[in-house]
């Protein structure tokens, strides 16, 4: 094998036991492996479409089943409480209408310990009047 192999050109540091390969890459077996690869490839794509293609029309022709539960409408069926509220702002328009009239009137809150409620607007002005209670002074400094 050593014949095969032409020494370096002379120079300053010549080795005549170091040698270069005279022959280049064979194209030929790049090019094949190449062209392999490729068949290989576009093979495999064609065989992933044909599955998919079969899992398509398999898909197709299956029944779903019919669960006894799911028998009922959908249309009818209400999910449990709490449910999700269907229009918040008039939901929030209503509250705080039920709780203006709540502050401007006047009502019960315990009929049977004579507790009431009065419109807050009045509470302010007996407040005003009466004023607010006081603690009395200690005789500490």
């Amino acid at each position: 094998m050593a014949e095969m192999h032409l020494p370096h050109a002379a120079g300053p540091h010549e080795n005549p036991e170091v040698h270069h390969e005279t022959s280049d890459v064979n194209i030929g077996g790049v090019l094949g492996f190449a062209l392999g690869l490729l068949i290989a490839t576009l093979f495999i794509c064609f065989a992933v479409w044909v599955l998919f293609k079969y899992f398509e029309a398999r898909e197709a022709r299956a029944v779903t089943p019919v669960y006894p539960l799911a028998m009922t409408t959908q249309e009818t069926r209400l999910p449990p409480e709490p449910r999700l509220q269907t229009n918040p702002r008039e939901d929030l328009g209503n509250l705080r209408t039920h709780e203006d009239e709540i502050l401007t009137s006047y009502g019960w809150v315990d009929k049977n310990n004579g507790v009431v409620r009065i419109p807050i607007d009045e509470a302010m002005k007996l407040t005003l009047q009466r004023g607010l209670p006081a603690r009395a002074e200690s005789g500490k400094p």
